[in-house]
């Protein structure tokens, strides 16, 4: 069961206001750590933030633009009609958990999600493959609506048009549950910051929060013994790999001698003279001094560095 509320006339600022109240289908992958472009910690700053100010960007502007048209598409390929649900959905049983929908299909206990891809993501569709990000929003929508299935259609930029059928998957619905919860409640709750994935998403965070030091400033570091020593380990283990690396390449342009490309049935090898120009600015700054300072532009980064004692 779900308790719901009406999008219509809702300004923009108060729909973003309200799905800080909750964890809506687009933060579940994230939270799981299998979105590319946001991570945890992504999701709970926004959830804490008092911000309601909307964050746009062209992709963005692109799926909405084309949402009717690729709604029509699915339309014309399975003959299903979809509507659209203006309303937000909360759980009643997970009151974390928050839905804001696409579609619902008229006549199916289902609903549909529509997404435009890029024509470089063209293989995370392949084959039936479905984004495992997109599965855990679908699934989170099934779950706050209960319904039994969930349509996923993409309009992959200048490719064509695909769908799938997700089904309900109960074992994969249980998980999702208790991982949003467990983010919910041991985190934006508790105001608690969940811990970093590696990802890139992560780094802007952190160098955005802590973009300058403090100078001849030091904390004593403890905890993070058996962290380092791995560390360490992956160090020497990805500097073998590199190592390895390499020597194929070696191999290959041996091969390959004069001739700037190879290829055979499942690659295509490039290796070609390219020739660039770059401003010499040792010389620069030595014969001309004043030139040289005019231009200079400084720029501000904190270097990272781990050194045994």
């Amino acid at each position: 069961m779900f308790d719901t509320i009406s999008t219509v006339g809702m300004s923009r600022e108060e729909w973003l206001r309200i799905r800080k109240t909750g964890i809506g289908g687009s933060d579940a992958g994230a939270i799981c750590g299998l979105n590319r472009y946001r991570s945890a910690i992504d999701v709970y700053l926004d959830k804490i933030s008092e911000k309601t100010e909307d964050e746009d960007n062209e992709a963005m502007r692109i799926g909405r633009d084309l949402e009717g048209y690729v709604a029509g598409r699915f339309t014309e390929a399975t003959e299903l009609k979809v509507r659209r649900s203006n309303r937000m959905y909360r759980s009643r049983e997970h009151p974390f958990m928050l839905a804001d929908v696409d579609r619902l299909v008229v006549g199916e206990d289902a609903g549909l999600e529509i997404k435009t891809a890029s024509p470089f993501a063209e293989d995370q569709w392949k084959d039936g493959s479905v984004p495992l990000s997109y599965l855990c929003q679908v699934m989170h929508y099934m779950i706050v609506l209960g319904k039994r299935s969930w349509y996923l259609a993409v309009l992959i930029m200048g490719r064509g048009f695909q769908y799938r059928k997700i089904e309900r998957n109960e074992e994969f619905a249980s998980a999702l549950i208790a991982a949003e919860e467990i983010f919910w409640n041991n985190h934006v709750t508790l105001r608690k910051m969940p811990t970093p994935d590696g990802s890139e998403s992560c780094d802007k965070i952190l160098n955005h929060l802590y973009p300058a030091s403090v100078q001849q400033t030091a904390i004593r570091l403890t905890g993070f013994d058996e962290k380092l020593k791995r560390r360490e380990e992956l160090a020497h283990q990805l500097k073998a790999l590199e190592q390895e690396q390499r020597q194929i390449d070696q191999e290959i342009k041996l091969f390959m001698g004069g001739n700037e490309a190879a290829y055979n049935q499942e690659y295509r090898i490039s290796w070609k003279e390219v020739v660039s120009s770059r401003l010499d600015t040792g010389r620069l700054k030595a014969e001309r001094p004043e030139v040289y300072q005019n231009y200079l532009r400084q720029n501000s980064t904190r270097k990272f560095t781990v050194k045994a004692a």
